[in-house]
């Protein structure tokens, strides 16, 4: 198993027992048990622009512990969830079981370059990618023909994501904003070495090493249209759904975080949309 792969997953399998706890830390998974009307905030903000899934057949790649794939079941999808972390998929199996979500909502375990081989290809009318999933692919190429692959056709890609120029900064200089990091996807990834979380956990993880990819915004429209996808939306939007600049951020109610003193001057997500023509 490639190196990169085997330390990112061992520290999700790590991740995705903190954050699936009970404890009301991590993702505060209980809430959507106590709440069957509840959706993550990630889901949410997005409602409007996803529009009507009621019936649509839908992939969650890279789901994790699976907040957002029962979100979207509970507006009326039929999802599978996709995960590289057999314990993520766990969990994700073990809170739809407990939330009462089980019967729109199934999981498989697979990394992304493998989804065709578990799932088949043209089945599916959305594929969904949420926050923070793309940095762990080393090639946006790859993940663009199996995007492709899984639609059918006349289905789209929805995606939200952290902003390419969001991942240059360097999150631990908190004075200013400093691009420090590529921009543009390399070969050689960037390494960490990290026992915290971006949620709040119970513990520290043990798993801490991890390797991360950027891919500009550039090259993640071009590698869609090379699969023959049609963009069909590009917003951007000045908040995320975490800290992810500690000390310059501040909360907004709907849980997003926006720059305070340096408000709007760099773009820190974005929502796009890309159809499979019927021909």
């Amino acid at each position: 198993m490639d190196e990169h792969l085997a330390a990112n997953r061992a520290n999700w399998d790590d991740r995705a027992a903190a954050h699936a706890a009970r404890d009301g830390l991590g993702y505060r998974v209980e809430r959507y048990v106590a709440d069957r009307d509840r959706i993550s905030d990630v889901v949410a903000f997005d409602r409007e622009r996803l529009g009507d899934i009621r019936g649509v057949r839908a992939v969650h790649l890279q789901c994790h512990i699976g907040t957002d794939t029962l979100s979207l079941g509970r507006l009326g999808a039929r999802v599978t969830g996709l995960d590289f972390s057999s314990v993520a998929v766990a969990e994700a199996r073990a809170l739809v079981a407990e939330s009462g979500d089980a019967g729109s909502v199934d999981f498989v375990v697979s990394d992304v370059d493998g989804a065709t081989t578990v799932l088949g290809t043209g089945g599916f009318d959305l594929v969904y990618t949420g926050i923070g999933a793309l940095c762990w692919l080393p090639s946006i190429e790859r993940w663009a023909g199996v995007v492709a692959a899984l639609l059918k056709p006349g289905g789209r890609l929805f995606l939200r994501e952290g902003h390419p120029i969001l991942w240059t900064m360097d999150e631990t200089l908190d004075d200013d904003l400093h691009l420090r990091h590529p921009y543009f996807e390399q070969e050689t990834p960037l390494s960490w070495d990290d026992a915290s979380s971006y949620v709040a956990t119970g513990r520290p993880l043990t798993a801490t090493k991890t390797y991360e990819w950027n891919h500009g915004l550039g090259e993640i429209v071009t590698a869609l249209l090379d699969r023959g996808l049609v963009l069909t939306m590009l917003v951007e939007h000045d908040s995320v759904p975490w800290e992810a600049l500690p000390g310059q951020m501040t909360e907004r109610p709907d849980g997003e975080f926006a720059l305070a003193e340096r408000a709007g001057v760099a773009p820190l997500s974005f929502t796009l949309q890309a159809e499979k023509p019927l021909r």
